[in-house]
């Protein structure tokens, strides 16, 4: 087989792999699949960013990738973190973003970060307009900064009165 083929393979392989905390995302979703790569020995190198430097979904990610590539046929796999550029909620594509829309998750604001590292600074605080997932209102109010996950935040709608929760961004 071709290396390029192995690799676009096993990339397919590792792209599918989901989220462990949103299994409605998948790795390349949520974009924290950086890239899938050949190793000189032949294996494939899988490399991984977290959503933030502490995320206890790692080690899960880690193995069902592991997983996945096995299934696939790779024996030699290694999976390596990344956290340089740090993860950005940027980095979640149109596709995530609309996954989490129908799963009832407001997917967060586009805010521009750039790969660098650099991040907008603004001096005046200000509440994004962060829209129900279940009927489309922006009369929503954040009720908890933090959710379920260190990266979602509990928010309600003031028109339907649904609680939902909102990936921040990052």
């Amino acid at each position: 087989m071709a290396m390029a083929d192995a690799v676009t393979r096993a990339r397919d392989a590792a792209a599918a792999v989901t989220d462990p905390e949103m299994p409605m995302l998948t790795l390349a979703d949520l974009g924290v699949l950086r890239s899938v790569d050949r190793a000189a020995d032949g294996g494939i190198v899988v490399t991984i960013t977290p959503t933030y430097s502490g995320c206890p979904a790692m080690a899960t990610m880690r193995v069902d990738l592991k997983r996945a590539l096995a299934s696939a046929g790779f024996d030699h796999v290694e999976v390596r973190t990344s956290l340089a550029p740090a993860w950005s909620s940027d980095w979640i594509t149109t596709v995530g973003r609309r996954k989490l829309a129908e799963h009832g998750i407001a997917p967060p604001l586009v805010i521009g970060r750039q790969p660098t590292g650099t991040v907008p600074l603004s001096l005046v605080a200000r509440r994004p307009a962060v829209r129900c997932p279940q009927c489309a209102s922006v009369d929503t109010e954040e009720t908890s900064r933090f959710g379920s996950t260190a990266c979602k935040a509990l928010h309600r709608c003031r028109s339907c009165g649904e609680p939902f929760e909102r990936v921040k961004e990052i």
